[in-house]
């Protein structure tokens, strides 16, 4: 394995020993699954390496597979009623113990706690987002409140509580014996799996699959929830999940995908942000996807809105949820006019939502709960399809004529990248800036389209407003000036860290387009 990929992993500290820091009779029991399940995560991380390499070189793009028992057989999913309900489901670090809290006291019928974007991925991150999760999961988590001078705990709820662990194409190094990176998914689930105790659980345990690119990655996920439930004297479908439709590929794999996990499935939630990316990143080489500023994109463009709908035709069909993603704009307590807008722009985002037949969607934020789950009609819409919808549509309609390609874009660009990867350096996954919720989703998509614009082969096609030469001196320059204005506004600034962690952001965003890191890490 190379040293670059090494450093970017998640690494348990020099001095850390399994046996001796983590769970009594843990290693045992992951060494078990790691020996079993770690070999074909790597199998699966590298066939996507290969397919993304085929799409750029050879110009093989996702598409829709042939028929199968996926596709013709009679088959559904039931939807247990203590998940029914998922109107709004409000996500957050699990690393944050007084955002859980509020987040599982907001009303929101759903919460989903998140051990991945939202997350710096590093190792204390990790194990005070699972310390967390076990906390919550059983009612007792709680925060001091400094301002009112008291501790805040759980209150009682019919809360449906989904846990997100990290991707499949992420490894975790520094927890197995012989020192064999072990697959990240497998280690958060089985340490969460390992420690709860179901009679103190108001539902089953339940989980958020991220990042998945196939129906061949679902069967891996249905194998190790049954095998871990084998191995805890659980019923073989005691394990239920959810999960996200966040790559280009599986949006044309989504009922191969639910086939494949139907055991243990209960719906599908379009991840629009990570699936902007993904969909950047596979037509990386076709000019017509020079994506224009990110947000000038409308909701509703028509990569989104086809997927919706067929998302939303194929779990219904099925009889599971079908959920949405978030709106970026985040509400504000000390600025009125950004509060309204962001209130409008969610209310906006989710009837479309809604009159798309979809069943909930995600917030972040307490204040968006109630204006998120009035949109949607109670406890669900899944006896509802939408019309004429065409089972195997074209999921790649170019942006033609959509939104703006401005300088000003791609310096704001710049400086979120910068902003973002500085968070990051200072242990946050997730960072409020200008007005908008920034995460490794966004992040790749600003440096996709950095990238994309001052690629050669781009330039005659792709007109910039403002811009003599879009090249990457120029957008070297953005970065350096980004750079050079929040140094400046230092210490008065919102920015964690500071001008070391600042120029350290900086350089790594400019290494990470240099090397084509564009991979959710």
């Amino acid at each position: 394995m190379d040293a670059a990929r090494i450093a970017r992993m998640n690494t348990a500290p020099a001095h850390f020993r399994a046996e001796r820091d983590l769970p009594a009779g843990f290693a045992e029991f992951f060494a078990t699954l790691h020996a079993e399940f770690s070999p074909r995560q790597q199998a699966l991380a590298a066939a996507r390496i290969e397919r993304l390499a085929r799409a750029h070189r050879d110009g093989v793009l996702p598409d829709h597979l042939p028929p199968s028992e996926a596709t013709t057989s009679d088959w559904s999913i039931t939807v247990p009623a203590w998940c029914a309900d998922q109107r709004n489901q409000m996500t957050g670090p699990a690393d944050d113990a007084e955002l859980v809290v509020k987040m599982l006291n907001s009303g929101a019928p759903g919460v989903m706690l998140d051990l991945e974007d939202s997350m710096a991925n590093s190792w204390d991150c990790t194990m005070r987002g699972v310390a967390n999760i076990l906390a919550a999961l059983e009612g007792t988590l709680t925060y001091a409140d400094a301002k009112r001078g008291r501790t805040v705990g759980i209150e009682a709820s019919g809360v449906a509580i989904f846990n997100r662990v990290r991707g499949l194409h992420l490894s975790q190094l520094g927890v197995t014996a012989d020192g064999s990176p072990a697959s990240a998914s497998l280690f958060d689930l089985a340490l969460i799996a390992y420690q709860v105790d179901p009679a103190k659980l108001r539902h089953p345990l339940a989980f958020y699959i991220p990042k998945s690119e196939s129906a061949e990655e679902a069967l891996w996920w249905r194998d190790v929830f049954q095998r871990v439930a084998a191995m805890r004297g659980w019923p073989r479908d005691y394990i239920r999940c959810m999960a996200l439709v966040e790559s280009h590929p599986l949006a044309y794999q989504m009922e191969e995908f639910l086939f494949a996990l139907r055991e243990h499935i209960v719906g599908l939630n379009l991840g629009r942000w990570d699936y902007m990316a993904s969909l950047i990143h596979w037509n990386f080489e076709n000019p017509a996807w020079v994506l224009p500023d990110r947000n000038t994109i409308p909701h509703d463009v028509p990569f989104f809105q086809r997927l919706r709908h067929l998302l939303v035709d194929i779990c219904h069909r099925r009889g599971a949820l079908a959920i949405g993603g978030m709106t970026a704009l985040y509400p504000s307590r000390v600025d009125a006019e950004l509060n309204a807008r962001a209130l409008a722009v969610l209310e906006q985002d989710k009837k479309n939502e809604a009159a798309c037949f979809m069943d909930g969607a995600w917030t972040g934020h307490p204040d968006q709960n109630a204006i998120a789950v009035a949109q949607f009609p109670a406890p669900n819409q899944i006896a509802k399809r939408p019309a004429d919808v065409e089972r195997y549509p074209d999921l790649r309609p170019a942006p033609i004529g959509v939104g703006k390609h401005t300088v000003a874009g791609t310096q704001a660009a710049a400086r979120i990248t910068v902003r973002y990867r500085n968070g990051v350096l200072n242990g946050r996954g997730a960072s409020l800036l200008d007005g908008y919720m920034e995460d490794l989703a966004t992040d790749r998509i600003y440096r996709l389209m950095l990238a994309q614009r001052a690629a050669s082969r781009h330039r005659d096609a792709v007109k910039i407003e403002g811009a003599e030469r879009h090249d990457d001196a120029f957008v070297a320059r953005c970065w350096d000036e980004a750079l050079a204005a929040l140094v400046a506004d230092l210490p008065s600034g919102r920015d964690a860290g500071d001008a070391a962690t600042l120029r350290e952001a900086r350089r790594q965003s400019e290494e990470m387009n240099a090397r084509g890191w564009f991979d959710p890490v």
